[in-house]
């Protein structure tokens, strides 16, 4: 048996209620759209994993679904059209109290990042246009990740390449003097392509080198309290 399902299948239905939303764990009283629930999934996949309970509110009432079929084919619609790559997940139904919870169960993916796909219309010039984003799990909610943050996810799915050339000096030497940087800002003094210098800092924050910080929406890289004059 997998060992996130083992963990979880330890304890009961009420049991998972009771311990509220969290990390691992989040309600859903119904689901009527894909989009919707198809978020919940990809944070789940792109974090630890974690169990989306169908049919108990956000007061931790387990009030049940009206139709499986339904529910099933919303989730079946959520993965054709709102997530890539499609994550592996497993659904139970458990009967409480002649209530039918549908337990959707996500480990942890070693595909991440998986992406939400959100189709909408421009409301200024009316042409459909296709949102792609990356949500991780903290706490009990969803967000939304960064691009510096994907593009971490994404490296570490290949080995790490690592070199101290003028161009890694001259970003230490910046950041000694100046305390933190963006990615931006370092394909600007370096004269090399954003997505160059991305992968540069990308590598230097897996080497322990650097960290990446975020403050609200902004992200940027700075020297490691190790490498601090």
């Amino acid at each position: 048996m997998n060992p996130f399902w083992y963990r979880f299948q330890q304890l009961s239905l009420p049991e998972l209620v009771a311990g509220g939303e969290n990390e691992q764990t989040e309600f859903k009283r119904l689901v009527h759209s894909p989009s919707k629930i198809a978020k919940p999934i990809t944070a789940f996949a792109n974090s630890t994993g974690g169990v989306i309970l169908i049919g108990v509110d956000d007061d931790r009432r387990i009030v049940g679904i009206h139709s499986e079929k339904e529910t099933l084919e919303i989730i079946h619609e959520a993965f054709r059209f709102h997530i890539d790559p499609e994550p592996e997940i497993d659904i139970y139904v458990e009967e409480f109290k002649r209530r039918l919870v549908l337990m959707v169960f996500v480990p942890e993916s070693p595909d991440k990042p998986h992406y939400h796909i959100e189709r909408t219309t421009d409301p200024r010039t009316r042409i459909p246009v296709t949102e792609k984003r990356v949500y991780t799990r903290e706490g009990s909610r969803n967000r939304s990740l960064c691009d510096d943050r994907i593009a971490l996810m994404q490296s570490k799915k290949n080995p790490l390449k690592l070199s101290f050339g003028a161009g890694e000096k001259q970003l230490f030497g910046y950041l000694r003097e100046h305390r933190q940087i963006t990615a931006e800002g370092y394909a600007e003094i370096a004269g090399i392509s954003l997505r160059k210098a991305r992968e540069i800092l990308i590598a230097l924050v897996r080497s322990g080198a650097i960290v990446l910080l975020s403050e609200g929406k902004r992200s940027y890289y700075a020297l490691t309290a190790q490498a601090m004059p």
